[in-house]
């Protein structure tokens, strides 16, 4: 796979793509079985925890760039909650259902890239110059959270 290395690569890859998902885990190869395991009950769930990187109609004229800074940030704290390995990148998948966090279980169709850490950097600097204080969507230990972690 190939791996993205600035925030803009991966804004322009979203113009390019219809469908294209983050998640958060050890790799296209760790997610073979293709489905994720819920924190908290521990069950199976039908398809990969992931995110849509595909702007909303209602972020308007906003910045595209801004949107896919923010979709990294939200779940930034996966990288380091979800043990060693766990990095980011980019899949063309369909959507399946929904997980008990609400976030879109994905039938992985096509990894696409790694997202490079420099990618990162850069997102969470992009975030930090933004009003009203963003974090990652992170959840106290023990509350289950986002299942977007291996499966």
């Amino acid at each position: 796979m190939i791996t993205i290395g600035t925030l803009d690569e991966l804004t322009a890859l979203i113009d390019r793509h219809e469908s294209l998902f983050v998640r958060w885990s050890r790799g296209p190869e760790a997610d073979a079985a293709g489905m994720s395991r819920d924190d908290l009950t521990g069950m199976r769930m039908p398809g990969l925890s992931a995110n849509p990187l595909a702007v909303e109609e209602w972020w308007g004229e906003r910045s595209p760039r801004l949107w896919v800074a923010r979709r990294l940030h939200d779940y930034s704290h996966l990288k380091h909650d979800k043990g060693p390995g766990v990095r980011p990148w980019v899949l063309e998948g369909k959507e399946l259902g929904r997980g008990p966090d609400n976030e879109p279980l994905v039938d992985c169709r096509r990894p696409i890239a790694w997202i490079a850490d420099d990618v990162l950097v850069e997102a969470e600097r992009l975030i930090a110059d933004q009003r009203g204080g963003w974090g990652p969507l992170r959840r106290p230990e023990g509350t289950g959270g986002p299942g977007a972690g291996p499966a």
